[in-house]
């Protein structure tokens, strides 16, 4: 077991208690038979945690008197709740932890499988770090042709099950995605590269949704949820956004500001009748052509 996923479990653990003390940290270490072979969690071994989760994650566990001897806390919580990545790191390995603690249940538990680009992860983490330059030898669904190119990466983004890169081609002036589950071969190489002094990848997908940037404008946007798929759009925005503008009960109206991609139109076409596009116009049209063609597949059953 590697050191980060015992980091996890007990950032964890005290984030849900708020509050712990040492024996009872103890305890719940050594019920977790998968990961302690039910062996006590030593003050020494969680002082060494301790100290290694504030120089890795940045993250400070401190330590307060309280009636009945002392517990420990998060001292900084803002650093986990402000970091989109932290978060998803402590769920991710927190819900990895909790299935792998009751593994006596994995029939009844049931998960969807998802093209992988882990593969490749670890090496193009490398060379964004030393600034290297990667060759890949890469499969297009698009173009259906497989071909060689030395790109230079920029950033990794999660969307959908699947993980792609934002890469510059040698070749050309601005970055590509790559998805990982499409690369055949990579070789991280000697050469390295600058990255643009200008870039970020927070900026860069800020004003979309998904994962293609197209040469569209962001603009306002206003959206109808129906009844009760309102209640899902308010608690997992489509963007980060979104704002409601009103309930009305029997419906709810959302502004959002982005650039309305052909990423954006299939997701708003996945929740069919549910939601409707109030604004602009030119989105409204383009929504209909779409479901227009979507109904010309089925007008002759």
């Amino acid at each position: 077991m590697t050191p980060l996923r015992k980091y996890i479990w007990l950032i964890d653990t005290i984030r849900r208690h708020g509050e712990i003390s040492h024996k009872d940290l103890s305890d719940e270490w050594e019920r977790n038979k998968d990961m302690s072979d039910y062996k006590p969690l030593h003050r020494g071994t969680f002082n060494r945690w301790r100290d290694a989760i504030r120089s890795s994650l940045g993250v400070d566990i401190e330590c307060r008197s309280a009636s009945g001897g002392y517990v420990y806390y998060i001292a900084n919580p803002e650093v986990i709740d402000e970091s989109k990545l932290k978060r998803w790191m402590l769920d991710t390995f927190a819900v990895g932890n909790i299935v792998e603690e009751n593994l006596a249940l994995k029939n009844r538990i049931l998960v969807d499988e998802v093209p992988s680009g882990r593969l490749y992860l670890t090496a193009i983490m490398d060379a964004m770090k030393r600034n290297k330059v990667v060759e890949i030898t890469y499969g297009s669904f698009r173009t259906g042709k497989i071909h060689t190119a030395s790109v230079e990466p920029y950033c990794l983004k999660l969307f959908e099950g699947r993980w792609y890169m934002l890469a510059r081609p040698a070749a050309e002036e601005a970055p590509v995605l790559f998805g990982l589950d499409r690369i055949e071969s990579l070789t991280v190489l000697d050469e390295t590269f600058r990255l643009p002094p200008d870039f970020s990848a927070a900026e860069y997908f800020n004003r979309i949704y998904g994962i293609v940037a197209e040469n569209v404008a962001p603009q306002r946007i206003v959206i109808r949820a129906y009844r009760q798929h309102r209640h899902y759009v308010m608690s997992l925005p489509i963007h980060h956004s979104q704002r409601l503008i009103e309930d009305h009960g029997d419906y709810a109206d959302f502004e959002l500001f982005l650039a309305p991609t052909f990423d954006f139109v299939m997701r708003l076409l996945h929740d069919g009748a549910w939601l409707e596009v109030m604004s602009p116009v030119s989105l409204r049209q383009a929504m209909k052509g779409w479901i227009s063609d979507m109904y010309d597949l089925y007008a002759d059953d």
